[in-house]
């Protein structure tokens, strides 16, 4: 059985998920961050419970979700996964800092590169990479069939959907990716964003506006 534990951090609230089995591998994504307190939340709440992480994943590469990209990959040697589209974001993220008030380092980049249909496992579990931009270039969610939840990063959130106005955002592709890649999974999938509380598939199918001609 898989285990998820969510920690809120930075200013903009980002969802950072520690997901392990019984077997004490676990996965990172969206390690969100960036004050010395929070990287210890992050280091305490995995050394603590006796965890090994393995891989470093990425739903995408806003800089309010990889600001603790260089803690997590120099405090656990692991390498940033995520896919091949988001690599702009992160060659460009120390500028982008500065105009939220951030101060980084150029960040550690990813030696490989996630694709759609990828599997990526961990202990006894698996998790399948959906492509899924329209917020973001590059995005990607990671849904674990057996256990019926998908991480969905800002592409999906609680009767909302991500923003599009931001460098490489498209509203058009962003719906049809929910709609083809999100609204194709069985209604009881448990949903679980980049921000704010989780869904279901079924909730956001049913009372969604953007996904119901409401907007």
């Amino acid at each position: 059985m898989v285990q998820i534990k969510s920690l809120v951090f930075n200013p903009f609230q980002v969802n950072t998920y520690i997901l392990w089995d019984d077997t004490g591998e676990c996965m990172i994504i969206d390690p969100a961050c960036y004050e010395p307190d929070e990287e210890e939340i992050l280091a305490d709440s995995i050394e603590k419970a006796g965890l090994k992480p393995i891989a470093l994943l990425y739903t995408h590469c806003h800089i309010d979700h990889i600001l603790g990209n260089n803690f997590a990959v120099r405090h656990f040697d692991l390498k940033p996964l995520a896919h091949r589209d988001s690599l702009p974001f992160m060659t460009s993220s120390r500028s982008y800092a500065i105009n939220y008030g951030f101060e980084v380092e150029d960040p550690i980049l990813p030696e490989k590169y996630l694709k759609d249909g990828q599997e990526i496992g961990f202990g006894h579990q698996k998790l399948k990479a959906l492509h899924t931009p329209g917020h973001a270039a590059g995005s990607l969610c990671f849904y674990h069939e057996e256990e019926g939840f998908v991480i969905v990063g800002d592409v999906l959130f609680q009767q909302s959907i991500g923003r599009t106005d931001l460098p490489t955002g498209d509203f058009d592709l962003l719906i049809r990716s929910i709609q083809e890649k999100l609204l194709t999974l069985p209604d009881e999938v448990k949903v679980f964003p980049g921000h704010g509380p989780s869904t279901t598939i079924g909730e956001e199918r049913r009372h969604n506006p953007f996904l119901n001609g409401g907007y």
